[in-house]
């Protein structure tokens, strides 16, 4: 059989992705490829530029040409700026969101790991004040089936999910917000439904349910937005975190971290979150287990 091959691209070439990318590529899991997209040189450390935002995206256009033809079993990406993609003709919120559409795909989501933390998001890149009005009942159902996949196949037989509340205390009951009442506890037999085997419970109060995820108790936490699932993951697993794009054709991975303008090209960049954004995807796709 032939070699899987896993797609590399440094990001934005004046962020930290060009070093880190190089030192990644003398560390090749087992079993699998690694080869470059596009250019992975630097170009004026710390200074972003149009320039080098154009060469991210061609990048990323053809990695996922590539991995949507099948030349390509995973595809790992540095990190880019957002805002000057976005100066640079780039129309999505995120490199999650350009995956999902090239490929077409609707029914996808953001997940990290980290340290002792999994968590999956219902909503991602959107300014705070929408989450509550963007939450559904459906849509914590389609994420938490993806987070359900994904800990399957990361080898966990029986995957414990904790729901984390919207509001502080998971809303009292009511008193400090409905979203609990009206919105997120009714999923929670729905996804048990769903996915037979897979015990979900919440919601949890959002200030406790990832220390005692942290603790072993639960294997992932289902978050309702960004920050909620982002910041505690960071601070327990700032340095070897990924972020995982769930539902496409392909996997797709990136270090959970961003471009780091102020230590580009100065030696300080630690290369441990690329690397685990490779090995990951090396386990998903050769179905080694964590």
């Amino acid at each position: 059989m032939k070699t899987p091959v896993i797609g590399l691209t440094a990001g934005d070439p004046a962020g930290v992705g060009p070093e880190l990318l190089a030192a990644a590529l003398r560390h090749c899991p087992k079993g699998v490829v690694l080869e470059c997209i596009g250019n992975t040189s630097s170009l004026d450390s710390g200074k972003p530029s149009r320039e080098g935002s154009l060469s991210a995206l061609t990048a990323l256009e053809e990695a996922a040409r590539r991995a949507i033809s099948g030349e390509l079993a995973a595809v790992v990406t540095g990190p880019v700026s957002k805002k000057h993609l976005h100066t640079a003709g780039f129309s999505f919120p995120g490199q999650t969101e350009f995956f999902a559409a090239r490929a077409r795909v609707e029914d996808f989501a953001m997940l990290l790991t980290g340290g002792p933390l999994t968590v999956a998001l219902v909503t991602a890149h959107v300014p705070l004040r929408e989450v509550a009005s963007m939450l559904t009942t459906s849509e914590i159902v389609r994420v938490g089936t993806l987070l359900a996949d994904f800990l399957r196949r990361r080898g966990i037989a029986a995957p414990r999910i904790a729901v984390a509340g919207l509001n502080p205390h998971a809303g009292e009951e009511g008193d400090l917000g409905d979203e609990e009442v009206r919105l997120i506890a009714p999923a929670i037999p729905q996804l048990t439904l769903a996915n037979p085997g897979v015990s979900f419970t919440g919601p949890f109060s959002p200030d406790t349910v990832f220390w005692r995820a942290s603790h072993g108790e639960f294997d992932a936490v289902l978050c309702m937005y960004h920050d909620q699932g982002l910041i505690p993951l960071k601070l327990l697993g700032f340095h070897d975190g990924v972020n995982v794009t769930l539902g496409l054709p392909f996997v797709r991975t990136s270090p959970d971290h961003g471009t780091a303008y102020e230590i580009a090209g100065t030696g300080k960049a630690r290369p441990d979150s690329f690397l685990s954004a490779i090995r990951l995807a090396a386990d998903l796709i050769t179905g080694a287990a964590s």
